[in-house]
Formats: structure tokens, sequence, C-alpha cells
């Protein structure tokens, strides 16, 4: 990271193209000029590109790498909105490409160059800002020297040098060329937060139009000359393996061209997408479903219910949990149950592939652009500049594109037929293949004092791990962290506390599923408390705020939540509300849900949402973001969950895997909370309240706490 260092601006810089600021000294190891940018593709011959961000030509254009994946998160727009906003142009002045797979993008809070837990804005906040003001000054420098005048006089405005006399003006495409010979300065001024004008204003999302009129390239659009396609029929049986195959029937149809093992199982090759399913259904295949024939999650929730008599690895311990068991007037105890839940993206798992013997190109929707790459490289034996990886738009995400295993499909296929070959995921395959958010059960103790306050809290939380699979080392004395997140971290000022955790893993698949260990320990935490709050007849938000009073930033996003939905105020009739807070990657969130019951039916009517995400990049994107936050979690209450039978998914589209429907949406409203903290995530923290505060406005309404997901009464 760099370091942030307050000179005097008399010293350097003093007023150039923005009056002052931040000076910044440039040690990221960003690529320079000088140094380069390994294995990018995107317009090396730029006469102007003082680093990994930004291009500009003679000509006047002006592109911004984007080195994170767009999902419909906003990244497209808010990455550069940080760089305009320190170089000086406008939204509208800029063309925005997609990286490709380099060193130089790499994600420093997570260590390689991957769109995931909401960190995109948070990486980006200084080195982006720095890009901008760097290049800012080099061209500045270049005008100045030009009009034999001193560069702290010289203003910028929408890409345009001005003189200090405001008469005579450069546009950057003039000063490109020279200004690719002028020596880096030690550090750069940034903006002050008072001469923002592009950060903290809603900017329309720059991918919208091609949205729109149909130019946006998703990976399943990649058409290339003499491309086939390809489709993988898989074991049904998790830790299954073939046996044997009779590809006859399928090679018989029309447009099959290929048949042949891969890792994943057997692939049918085709003209096109139609004649490989065709051939899929076909196939006469003889599976070894190994030892996992009979698992069902009635013998996973059972192993689960084995280790409540074991002692967990103790995660968290304050006071002396097990002594106010004792002493407390009224004790409480509750298990909470998660269910496995898939990720259903609206775009199923595709990839397409080209390798030949001097390269491999894949273009694909993909959150992992390292991962990709380094597995074309494991498959085809190439080296890192010879595998270059084209990241399209992503038709939904939520941490399942961050897996590789579609990417490893079509990098296998297009090896062995020596031809571009595109792999197309069926709803069947992504709902029945997926690495599913863990399901796990949660035992909780709770005590109360004689005036009905809580003195002790312990969280027993058995599930299985996704470190484990995806990096093992993370596990630490038996530890996965992603599996305490939004527990360990328990906000409230209870003076016994303890949490204890038991990594169960099992044959199914787990995987990063948005907001991670926060989208259920939320849930579980503050449906708890509010039966606490029950307990010791206490209103649920009178109890928090008396719990929160030391943790500002909860207790801020809280009271502003509960005013803008009229907690204090009546229901309609036959409406109930509940509230919960939630903090999760750097945000804190607050959300009332209104909601009714009838005939054992739940309908959200209302949601009310407050967020502080820091200082604040595009609100537009925030809003946006917490409603995205809402439906998808409402889908996770209200509707579906993967269950198993015989080792098998049961589970394989929508009319049994159902999501929300527009017409079962509720009024939401979000509420931003002025911030000025350093940027928090917003692409998954809406999400971990929506689920508790349903759930309280539903035990509101029947006197019974709801205690497994989802909803049914």
């Amino acid at each position: 990271m760099a370091r942030h260092i307050e000179l005097d601006r008399r010293s350097f810089l003093k007023g150039v193209a923005v009056g002052g600021g931040l000076l910044v000294g440039l040690h990221l190891g960003l690529p320079t000029r000088a140094e380069g940018v390994a294995g990018t593709v995107v317009e090396p011959q730029s006469p102007f590109a003082p680093n990994a961000w930004i291009r500009i030509e003679p000509s006047g254009g002006i592109a911004f790498i984007v080195a994170r994946s767009e999902m419909g998160q906003g990244v497209m727009t808010a990455l550069p909105m940080l760089i305009a906003e320190e170089l000086g142009v406008g939204l509208d002045q800029i063309t925005v490409r997609f990286a490709s797979a380099a060193p130089a993008y790499f994600n420093n809070l997570v260590g390689q160059q991957l769109t995931g837990g909401s960190t995109s804005v948070r990486d980006a906040w200084t080195k982006l800002r720095e890009a901008g003001a760097l290049a800012r000054w080099l061209l500045v420098q270049v005008a100045a020297e030009r009009w034999g005048v001193a560069a702290d006089g010289c203003r910028v405005e929408r890409g345009v040098v001005i003189h200090p006399d405001g008469g005579e003006r450069f546009r950057f495409g003039q000063l490109a060329t020279a200004a690719a010979a002028v020596p880096m300065p030690p550090g750069v001024f940034l903006k002050e937060p008072d001469e923002w004008t592009l950060i903290g204003t809603p900017a329309p999302r720059l991918d919208t139009p091609d949205k729109i009129n149909g130019r946006a390239r998703y990976g399943i659009d990649m058409r290339l000359t003499d491309m086939v396609v390809g489709s993988i029929e898989r074991c049904p049986v998790f830790g299954g393996a073939l046996k044997g195959f009779d590809a006859e029937g399928a090679k018989a149809l029309p447009g099959v061209i290929a048949v042949l093992p891969v890792s994943a199982g057997v692939a049918v090759v085709a003209k096109g997408a139609y004649a490989a399913l065709a051939g899929r259904k076909a196939l006469r295949i003889e599976w070894d479903l190994g030892p996992n024939a009979s698992l069902s999650s009635a013998e996973l929730r059972r192993r689960f219910e084995q280790q409540f008599g074991q002692p967990g690895v103790s995660v968290r311990r304050e006071g002396d949990p097990d002594a106010a068991w004792s002493r407390a007037a009224r004790t409480l105890e509750a298990v909470y149950e998660v269910p496995f839940q898939a990720h259903a993206c609206m775009e199923p798992m595709n990839c397409t592939a080209d390798v030949r013997a001097d390269g491999c190109d894949i273009y694909v929707p993909t959150q992992a652009q390292t991962r990709t790459q380094r597995m074309g490289m494991d498959i085809t034996g190439l080296g890192e500049e010879q595998v270059r990886v084209h990241t399209t738009f992503l038709g939904g995400g939520f941490g399942r594109r961050g897996e590789v295993d579609f990417v490893r499909d079509a990098v296998e296929l297009s090896k062995a037929l020596r031809r571009p070959v595109q792999v197309v995921w069926t709803r069947e395959d992504d709902i029945r293949h997926d690495f599913y958010r863990p399901a796990g059960l949660n035992r909780l103790r709770g005590g109360l004092d004689v005036d009905g306050l809580p003195i002790l809290w312990k969280h027993h939380i058995v599930c299985p791990s996704i470190m484990s699979r995806v990096r093992p080392e993370a596990v630490v004395d038996g530890v996965d962290h992603t599996s305490v997140e939004g527990a360990a971290n328990l906000p409230y000022a209870i003076p016994n506390i303890g949490v204890d955790y038991s990594l169960v893993d099992t044959p199914v698949p787990v995987g990063f599923w948005r907001a991670v260990g926060s989208s259920q320990n939320a849930w579980i935490t503050e449906c708890f408390l509010d039966e606490l709050a029950a307990a010791g007849a206490q209103d649920p938000l009178a109890l928090r705020r008396r719990l929160l009073a030391e943790q500002p930033r909860h207790l801020g996003v809280l009271e502003f939540a509960a005013a803008q939905a009229g907690w204090d105020t009546p229901c309609a009739a036959g409406r109930f509300r509940g509230i919960a807070v939630a903090e999760s990657f750097g945000s804190f969130v607050a959300q009332v849900a209104e909601v009714s019951v009838t005939e054992g039916q739940v309908r959200v009517h209302r949601v009310t949402c407050a967020i502080d995400c820091g200082l604040v990049v595009n609100p537009d994107t925030v809003r946006a973001q917490m409603e995205s936050c809402i439906v998808y979690g409402l889908t996770a209450t209200l509707k579906g969950a993967i269950t198993l039978a015989q080792g098998r998914v049961e589970q394989g589209n929508f009319h049994d895997f159902p999501l929300l429907r527009m017409s079962e949406m509720p009024d939401i409203s979000v509420h931003i909370v002025p911030s000025a903290e350093s940027p928090g995530g917003v692409g998954e923290p809406g999400l971990p309240p929506i689920a508790p505060a349903v759930c309280n406005a539903v035990f509101a309404a029947t006197g019974e706490p709801v205690r497994s997901l989802p909803i049914r009464l």
C-alpha cells in the first residue's frame, strides 16, 4: 500500500489541477512505462500509459482498464469514477475495457486477480485515485513547460489543461506523447473530499446502454471461427466415478462430432448446443457411485448433531460462560438449522477456450482471472504469457464464478480437439453440480438476569469448511474463519460470551456464497437475540440500543432504519415488524421488515434499509446493491433449499428451487448514513440482515421463533 504523507502544499505541486490535497508516495509496486505490464494485451502500443489503468492516445481517446469483473454490482462505473476524479475527465469522455490476467491487476486484499469479498472499491480506493493523479500531473508538466509557466498555476477540466490566465488550452491528446517522456515524480497530491466532483455523486451506469441495446457480450454469447459446443454428463452422486460408457447412440445423431471422457465425466461435442444436448441424452453410462450412494440430508444432520456432544474449538471467550449459566435467573436454549444453498446465476456456467500449440485464449465470465489463467497453464503446459484470459460480462456471480471447474471443461476439450470449444452447462447441471453455501447446525444458550437483560451467550457452530478445500492452510487449529464470520464478532455488550466451532466436512462441495458466513450467522444471532428479548420482556430495538451503546456505527444504522420504518408507530392491521443489524465486509447495515402471515404464508410488504459503508463512490450503486442483496436474501429466506437423497441433489431447476418473483417483491427503501470512514463493501453487506429481520417479524406475528430456513410455518 502507498504511504500517505501530509506535506506543506508549497513544497510540492501546490494547486496543480486541484489546489493541493493529500500527497501519496508512488511506492505501490505498480507497473510503469519502464516496467511494463506483464501479460496484458490491452493497448500496449499506447504512447501514454503511465500505469496499468490509463491509456491516452494522441487522437484524444482515453481508455480506462477495469481489473474487476462486472456482474451487475457496478464496478465498471465506480472504479472509473475514482480515476476520472483525479485525472480530471468526465465519465462521458472515456471508454472502459476489461483487463487481461496479469499481476498488475491483483486485488491486494485477496492476493490475486479476483472479484469477491466486496473488495473492489476498498482495494482500488487509493491506487486508482493515485493512478489518475499521476497521469494528470505528467500532462500538466508538459503543458506548463510549453507555456513557460509554473505548473501549480494550471488547472484541469474535462480532459483539458488550462493556462493560468484561462486563455490557452491543451487537450490531453495533444500532450500525450510528450507526457510519456516526463520523469515520474516521487508523489502526487490527491484531492480533498470537498474538491470532489464525481466521487459521491449518483453516476449513470456505463454498462447500461450496451445491456439495453444488446451489444454487451456475456460468456454465453461468444462465437469464434470453427467453434464447436460441448456438453458434459456428470456423475449424479458426489464422489462417484466413471466406469464406462457406450457412445454409439450419441455419435449417430446429426451434428455430433466427438464423444470423449474428461475430468468431469463424459463430453459430447457437436456443431451446436442442441445437438450436444441430444447427444448427452443418447449416452449409455455406467457409474461407480462410490461411498456416498446412500447419503441424505437426514444423515448429514445426524453427523452435525453428534458434534454437540463433543467440545468445539473455542473462537471467542469472554467472562465465565459456564458459571453464568448456573447463576442466570432464566435460561434459554435453541438449535438453528441452515440448509445448503445453490447460487442459481441467471447465466449458467460456460466457458470458451481456444488452445493452440503456441497459445491459449480463454473467453469466460469469471470472477477469478488468476485462477483461470493458472488452470489454463496447468492443462496446456503453456507459460503465463501464452495463456490469455478475456473476461466477459457475468450474468450473475455471487461467488460461484470464483470457481474454475467450468474453465477446466472447455480447456480440456479444446486441447483434445485442437479447435475452439464452448462448454455450456444446463440449468440442471448448474443446480446439481454447484459449490453450495454450507449447511449446518447451531446450538445457542442464553441467560438473563432478574431484570431480563442478557448476561450469557453461548454459540456452538457445526458446519463444513469452505477453506479446507480452497486454501487448506487458512484453516488454523481446526477453525475456518469464513464459518464464524458474524458470530465470533458478536457486537453486543454481554458479559459472558463463548463461541465454539466444529468443522465437519462432507462429500457435498461447498463454496463462497454471497456474504459467506455472515449470511447465516447474522440470521442465527439476530433471531436468538429476539428470543432473549421476548424471554426478558424487552423491546427488540430497545435491547439492541442498550447492548450497542459502545458500538456507534452499529447503533447509527439501527437508529436510522428504525426511525425511517416508523418502529414506534403502529403497523397496519395484520402486519408486524422485525429488525436486525449486522456488520460485514467493512460496512454496517440495519433493516426493518414489515410482514404479514396468512394461512401459514409469509408475505414481506416493506423493507427499510440503512447502510454505513464509509465514504461512498456512487450512491446509486450502493442503493442498487442493497436492493439486490435483499432480493437474493429473501429467496433463501422464503423459497428453496438444496436437499440430498441417495447421494444426489434432489432439485434441478426453478420449479423445485424457486426464486423470488416480481409479484412477491416488497417495497424497499435504502438510506445511506453519511460517514467519513474509509469505504466498506456494498456487494454483500445488505444480505445478512434480511433473513433475521423477516424471521423476527414472523416471530412477532406468531409468537413462534423461526429456527430453520427457508421459513415453513
